[in-house]
């Protein structure tokens, strides 16, 4: 069974505020795609879309759009971000897609099929997929990194801390690490034609703001903040000022590089 979570308006919100849009990898499905098939899509389907960052940067390659995803509460943010005239959203399962068979040229999970009934949804991606179509599923390791002047070293073991911390707190339907089930989903998936991509590293300047903004999105960190609030802000609190301390600053607005690390599979329906 399918696991939901960030369903709450809080956290939907907050997902919509820092979860980064990784348009590197959009180029890097399109690149995939283009291989074999000719430079024009009808359909593309972001599944488990939340509040939409992923879904509309597929937007310039295809006719047509459409987000899915079980949440309510993640639509309604996509429709407040606003979106291009080619994109439309749908609630429903990502094991149940309104779609007709064969429909779908793309079918993409942008860190969201590890909450997924994994089988059911492969099977369901190969049911709406046309012949050719390809499957597309990304996710990113929790041990992003930071990048500011000579104290980088320094940063990373707080960070390292911050994820120790949190990691009691994950669920035990993703065990320590989601990498193994995007793995375990691409060894089972039957599709001669297919990629697998370890590390891609995803560089953006935010302010240090946006990073913890971006941890506390984690599904680990709100399982705590769920279960003791206090404890949840006290080490929220703790990990900034011991990054503002070692960087020497004292705003939460200075800009740090964030480097986040995408592993991701391609495949393509023969």
């Amino acid at each position: 069974m399918a696991v939901r979570l960030f369903e709450g308006k809080k956290q939907a919100a907050a997902y919509l505020q820092y979860r980064l849009a990784p348009h590197e990898l959009t180029s890097r499905i399109m690149s995939f795609m283009e291989k074999k098939t000719p430079k024009q899509f009808n359909l593309a389907v972001d599944v488990g879309c939340g509040s939409g960052q992923g879904t509309t940067l597929l937007a310039p390659y295809f006719t047509k759009v459409v987000g899915t995803d079980v949440s309510p509460t993640q639509l309604e943010m996509a429709l407040v971000r606003g979106f291009p005239a080619n994109v439309s959203y749908k609630q429903c399962p990502a094991e149940e897609l309104p779609f007709t068979s064969g429909e779908v040229d793309l079918v993409t999970a942008m860190t969201a099929a590890h909450w997924f009934d994994h089988q059911r949804f492969l099977q369901e991606a190969d049911r709406v997929l046309r012949p050719g179509g390809c499957l597309a599923l990304l996710s990113y390791t929790m041990d992003m990194e930071l990048e500011y002047g000579d104290v980088s070293n320094t940063l990373n073991d707080i960070c390292k801390e911050f994820y120790a911390a949190l990691l009691p707190f994950r669920n035990p339907y993703i065990g320590s690490i989601s990498l193994k089930i995007y793995s375990d989903m691409f060894a089972s998936c039957s599709y001669p034609d297919k990629e697998w991509n370890e590390c891609l590293c995803v560089k953006r300047t935010l302010p240090l703001s946006g990073y913890i903004g971006m941890v506390e999105t984690f599904s680990s960190y709100q399982a705590l903040q769920q279960q003791d609030p206090a404890e949840a802000e006290r080490l929220s609190n703790d990990i900034r000022n011991k990054l503002l301390s070692t960087m020497k600053v004292s705003s939460p607005d200075t800009e740090v590089t964030v480097i986040v690390k995408y592993f991701y599979w391609l495949a393509r329906k023969p």
